[in-house]
């Protein structure tokens, strides 16, 4: 982990830094490429706590939330929902 203090950081991630710490993630991008990130201390620090396996295991739940928001989103909007007994039957899943 390396650090940079404020007072030699140019201004603009001066700025970023304390919208970082106002809750605000701050993209760093290269030809509109994402390549880096500024985020909240606290959250940078949970991060820093987790092993490589919970780390892809908290990402796997970040997709899984992210996928039952879109799921929700498209019956709000008037999709059928699919029976829990079809998508059992179509992973193999009958008791």
């Amino acid at each position: 982990m390396s650090e940079i203090p404020l007072d030699q950081a140019p201004s603009d991630v001066s700025a970023a830094a304390h919208d970082a710490a106002r809750g605000e993630v701050v993209y760093l991008t290269e030809h509109g490429e994402r390549l880096a990130a500024i985020v909240p201390a606290e959250l940078a620090a949970e991060l820093e706590s987790l092993t490589p396996e919970e780390f892809r295991e908290l990402l796997e739940d970040f997709a899984d939330a992210q996928a039952a928001r879109e799921a929700l989103a498209e019956i709000e909007a008037g999709a059928n929902p699919i029976p829990a007994e079809q998508v059992w039957a179509e992973l193999g899943l009958n008791s």
